[in-house]
């Protein structure tokens, strides 16, 4: 029988991808230890990472090409011996693939979560769809009834749940907590010190505009740069009859999955030819650091078209740097976040994207208001350090839960 004492020796240990990998989420763990160390510095937060994950106090011990590749995780879990175990969940993280490509659905990690069930358990899956495939619906169903606490990023995500499970005739789980996307508070730029910024990236040096629209992050086939890329001369020019001021489009980032290089092709095909007109850029970088905060921070908004997107690493960015933004709707977490910030413009189809595209040049009042609006949901509602007081409340509950050995129950959202 374990003691959960409240000992500052034992460890926050979080199982996930990390860097150098260039992963999202491995991006997003960084982020989230950082200031996970911040709230907790009495005791250390540590990485079980795989084998490609580098740093201090990172394990890199998650071996995919192994069946069992678990098992060498819940021991060094087990020699660890943790405060709580925080597991960060996508399907493609840890999908084993048989010598024929055939994956396990995710069967090693419900058999990693079953092997570490002495240790307190939370997991924040980053997809969860509001509308589940079946598949999908019995691994939340089933990761649920194998974790103390779990994460979703959005209250939609919860509440559609009473939903779907009573279709199939199951029990909604009662221990899901909403914990949202976490965002730096630390990479805001004023107005004055944007031209620094500019001179710093090698922008002033290709010419580019006082005025900028930017679509910036990684070159993705759902980020579908190319609905704005094929109307941008036809907006450019209305933009400067009506205004007369010169606005650039900056498209900046960097490919990151070989599955989308025909589109990253044709997509900066499209924008070096924009680029010989003069009015627009291309700009490749790795979307990491500061740099990424950088780039965001020097445009006026930022357009993002995605068509599938649960939670976004690039609507946090957009927040940190309080840059009003364009998106797609009715999309998953994007939508919810444009609405309960209230700092961003939908669009549903191209013309509604043009529409709202020239409203937010027209109008630097607007731009204004929604940047405040931003400044204010990043401040009480996804900065880091709120979240991790969400995170820390949720560990508390999976120890009492472990300790009591009654399940944690949270109220419905509806």
């Amino acid at each position: 029988m374990r003691t959960y004492q409240q000992n500052h020796r034992y460890p926050i240990v979080m199982i996930s991808s990390y860097p150098p990998r260039l992963c999202g989420i491995g991006t997003f763990t960084e982020e989230a230890r950082e200031f996970l160390q911040k709230s907790n510095p009495q005791r250390d937060v540590l990485v079980i990472s795989h084998t490609d994950g580098k740093g201090k106090g990172v394990f890199p011990l998650i071996d995919m090409s192994r069946r069992d590749w678990w098992k060498p995780v819940a021991e060094k879990i087990e020699e660890l011996n943790p405060y709580v175990v925080h597991l960060e969940h996508e399907y493609g993280l840890y999908e084993y693939r048989d010598e024929r490509g055939i994956g396990d659905g995710n069967e090693g990690f419900l058999t990693l979560l079953e092997a570490i069930s002495d240790f307190p358990i939370v997991v924040e899956p980053h997809t969860v769809h509001g509308r589940l495939r079946d598949f999908e619906a019995n691994f939340i169903y089933d990761l649920c009834k194998s974790s103390d606490v779990v994460l979703f990023k959005c209250h939609y995500q919860k509440w559609r749940l009473d939903w779907t499970f009573p279709g199939y005739g199951w029990q909604t789980p009662r221990n899901i907590m909403v914990v949202p996307h976490g965002t730096r508070s630390d990479k805001r730029w004023g107005v004055h010190e944007i031209p620094a910024l500019r001179k710093e990236l090698g922008l002033e040096e290709i010419g580019l505009a006082e005025h900028v629209v930017g679509m910036i992050g990684w070159i993705q086939s759902n980020k579908r740069w190319d609905i704005l890329l094929n109307m941008w001369e036809e907006i450019h020019e209305e933009i400067k009859s009506k205004t007369g001021q010169e606005w650039d489009l900056l498209a900046a980032g960097a490919m990151r999955d070989p599955a989308h290089e025909a589109d990253y092709r044709q997509w900066k095909k499209e924008v070096l030819r924009l680029e010989r007109k003069g009015i627009a850029h291309y700009h490749e970088f790795i979307p990491r650091g500061d740099a990424y905060y950088k780039m965001m921070a020097v445009c006026d908004f930022i357009v993002l078209p995605s068509t599938d997107e649960t939670q976004s690493g690039t609507l946090a960015r957009i927040i940190a740097v309080n840059k009003p933004y364009i998106t797609t709707a009715p999309l998953e977490g994007l939508t919810a976040q444009t609405l309960e910030s209230e700092g961003g413009l939908l669009f549903t189809n191209k013309e509604m994207l043009k529409q709202k595209v020239l409203r937010m040049a027209y109008d630097e009042n607007l731009r204004l208001e929604l940047g405040e609006n931003l400044k204010r949901y990043l401040d009480q509602v996804v900065s880091w350090d709120v979240v991790c007081k969400q995170y820390n409340q949720a560990y508390r509950l999976a120890r009492k839960a472990k300790r009591t050995g009654q399940p944690v129950e949270l109220e419905r959202e509806f």
